[in-house]
């Protein structure tokens, strides 16, 4: 693979901006109400906030990292917009 997305969870409002921009549907939202202990979610606001990337369908077009006003999403790679979040 030529470049990675990186999301800082922590940062990320779940307003969908990204979501809504992407040309090729390969970002998915999940939020869900009330929070499961059943897989890991970042929680905000009581409510658990997911992000699921498909890398096989993600064209590294960098859409999504000008559609977040929050500057949570990172490409890294080949085309690199900003650098990556670091842990």
């Amino acid at each position: 693979m030529a470049f990675s997305v990186h999301v800082n969870m922590n940062r990320c409002t779940g307003c969908g901006n990204c979501v809504a921009s992407c040309p090729v549907n390969a970002l998915e939202l999940h939020t869900l109400d009330p929070v499961t202990k059943e897989k890991i979610y970042h929680v905000k606001d009581g409510k658990a906030i997911n992000l699921d990337v498909k890398m096989e369908l993600c064209a590294g077009c960098g859409v999504c990292v000008g559609a977040c006003p929050y500057k949570v999403i990172t490409l890294s790679g080949k085309g690199e917009f900003g650098a990556p979040v670091s842990s």
